[in-house]
């Protein structure tokens, strides 16, 4: 079995954390690619087969042969071809792991015949470092050979001075992923899972006359904890600014941050115009995250003086984009869902439609104010606003990030070509 050739579609991984081995999971059930190369940067356990045990268990989503087969029995064969070279066959599947080298530029994607990278180990963030920074960057994945690269977090520019220039986009499938341009885009962010759910909850809101009036908006994550999180309460190190982040996330609910509202005008534009305000609660679960959106409108009323937006119009509008240009990422569920209900459910976010709630109040604008601004024979009037609480789950691992991604990734390659 040869990996390497000019006519296969080959997928470069770099890392082997949480997003990095579910992103290969996701390739081993797509197979849009013909095999995935996986920079690791070191050895694992003693060896090869240390490996293999690593890639196909899971705390969270069990064994890889469940995750592409279900509970009927069938297996996953994996095998070692070619121990020297770090070979493995999954199912027919190659899979080459590389030991060797940590900094981007060093990996040689070139000889592996890897044009695409994703890279999954969160260190390389800054799209603006130059590839032969001696910390490695993200363009280092591009002298080492690579065509296109994805960062599958958000871009974190170290310098503030620099302005973007449009030319390391962050995109999101099923959102703005169209707006890539092969020929100009080489550097990319995948942006967050939080990022991700929020941007297709906002989508069918900004695309519809009533709701697209927006006067504030804010949400809270309710999310899963994460590998950034202490295990055990541990000391911070030097220049810590949130001693939380050092608590015991077996313990405690703790009150974190989120750059998911300041993201989400990098890829929905409109967002810039009405500000946003996003936080996070850490909790103890594996993964399965809860945004709490909350909207006020500038509403209106019928002809009958009831309010335009009620919690059945927003709904009906999920099921619209659910049914429509969302299909496939945005699902509506009717049901009372608990956060295991949505472990590994595909889609970008499931509106939990049973808690879709609306108030309507109105702001009184008193004749002499009016007349103040110049309007003429003006009267006593009260306006609507209309508040909306709206509540989205998301798989922040594979069900909606990894899979979007993944399904990102595929069109990069696609229109790479």
């Amino acid at each position: 079995m040869e990996i390497t050739s000019k006519e296969k579609k080959l997928l470069g991984i770099n890392g082997l954390g949480r997003i990095g081995k579910l992103t290969l999971w996701y390739h081993l059930q797509s197979r849009y690619f013909d095999g995935v190369v996986i920079n690791v940067g070191r050895e694992v356990g003693k060896g090869l087969e240390d490996i293999m045990q690593t890639i196909s268990t899971d705390s969270t989503y069990g064994s890889l042969d469940h995750f592409l087969f279900g509970f009927t029995g069938k297996k996953c064969e994996i095998s070692i071809v070619d121990a020297e070279n770090g070979l493995l066959d999954f199912g027919g599947f190659p899979v080459k792991i590389l030991r060797k080298e940590r900094i981007p530029r060093n990996i040689g994607w070139v000889k592996e015949g890897v044009r695409i990278v994703v890279d999954c180990t969160g260190r390389f963030l800054d799209p603006t470092i130059p590839s032969d920074d001696p910390k490695g960057s993200l363009r280092g994945h591009l002298e080492a050979g690579a065509q296109k690269v994805i960062a599958s977090a958000p871009f974190k520019i170290k310098d503030k001075s620099h302005k973007d220039s449009g030319q390391s986009p962050t995109l999101i499938y099923g959102i703005n992923h169209l707006n890539f341009q092969p020929h100009q885009h080489h550097v990319v962010s995948a942006a967050s899972c939080t990022t991700t759910g929020l941007a297709h909850m906002m989508k069918p809101l900004l695309e519809d006359q009533e709701t697209m009036r927006i006067l504030t908006a804010s949400m809270s994550t309710v999310h899963s904890a994460t590998n950034t999180q202490s295990v055990l309460d541990a000391v911070p190190t030097a220049g810590t600014s949130d001693l939380r982040k050092n608590r015991s996330v077996l313990d405690n609910i703790i009150l974190s941050s989120t750059g998911a509202g300041k993201t989400l005008e990098m890829v929905l534009p409109q967002i810039a115009n009405i500000g946003f305000m996003a936080d996070s609660v850490r909790i103890p679960t594996s993964t399965v995250s809860l945004i709490s959106l909350n909207i006020t409108f500038n509403s209106r009323v019928d002809t009958f003086g009831e309010p335009v937006i009620s919690g059945g119009y927003i709904n009906n509008l999920y099921r619209k984009a659910s049914q429509g240009s969302q299909i496939g990422l945005l699902h509506f569920s009717d049901k009372q869902n608990v956060s295991s209900d949505i472990m590994g459910f595909p889609a970008a976010v499931v509106i939990e439609g049973h808690e879709t709630h609306t108030r309507t109040g109105f702001l009184p604008i008193p004749a002499s104010l009016l007349q103040s601004m110049g309007v003429n024979e003006a009267r006593d009037i009260n306006l609507p606003v209309t508040h909306a609480k709206i509540f989205g789950w998301y798989d922040n691992e594979y069900g909606s990030y990894v899979r979007c991604l993944g399904k990102l990734t595929e069109h990069i390659e696609a229109t790479t070509r």
